[in-house]
């Protein structure tokens, strides 16, 4: 049976290095800096979050949070393991 799935768009902006800095502080916010409210996520069956930077523009599924040394981009998402 298939899962219901929590989207969210945040648009942020056109430069890159602002919405690598922005998409990370976004995420330490929600999952690094309260664990107590990490930790109730886990009693709620969340066991991980995967999560990636696109672009508008971008046809392809790409993450600019994960680039290599030439620059390049993967297709793969970050991943936070919850542990409950």
């Amino acid at each position: 049976m298939s899962e219901y799935r929590l989207h969210i768009d945040v648009p942020l902006g056109t430069d890159e290095e602002k919405a690598i800095n922005t998409a990370n502080l976004i995420i330490q916010w929600c999952f690094h800096d309260d664990r107590h409210q990490v930790m109730k996520m886990g009693i709620h069956s969340i066991e991980q979050v995967n999560y990636r930077l696109g672009h508008d523009e971008d046809r392809q599924k790409s993450n600019y949070l994960d680039k290599n040394e030439n620059g390049h981009v993967s297709n793969k998402k970050m991943k936070i393991h919850i542990s409950g």
